[in-house]
């Protein structure tokens, strides 16, 4: 119980501080966000919980692919506000947008053999 409390202290402490980079600096912010902290301690978690290669190899893996269906957000969200669109609609166009491409990975991944 310990471990996950201190799991989700310590991702909330992630999050918390690219917001307050970001305010200050949103370059920085934009660098650490994009640092693959989140995939990195989830590694850890699970080699310290099941000392399992084969599933750390498989997350790592999925983990990869599952990364590029994401980044069209990113490109995304900064063309519609600088259109002049609100944050909350270019968030959401950003996510279905995301949503939609994770779909296709789930379909299509297994399809050219990758293991998802």
């Amino acid at each position: 119980m310990w471990l996950l409390v201190f799991k989700a202290l310590l991702s909330g402490a992630i999050v918390a501080a690219v917001s307050e980079v970001s305010k200050r600096l949103p370059g920085l912010g934009g660098l650490i966000a994009s640092l693959p902290l989140v995939s990195v301690l989830g590694m850890i978690w699970i080699w310290g919980e099941t000392r399992d290669t084969a599933r750390l190899a498989d997350h790592a893996s999925a983990t990869f692919w599952f990364v590029l269906p994401s980044l069209p957000m990113f490109l995304l969200i900064p063309v519609l506000l600088r259109q002049g669109w609100a944050f909350w609609p270019s968030l959401i166009a950003g996510c279905l947008l995301t949503m939609a491409l994770y779909a296709l990975m789930v379909w299509a991944g297994p399809r050219f053999g990758l293991k998802l």
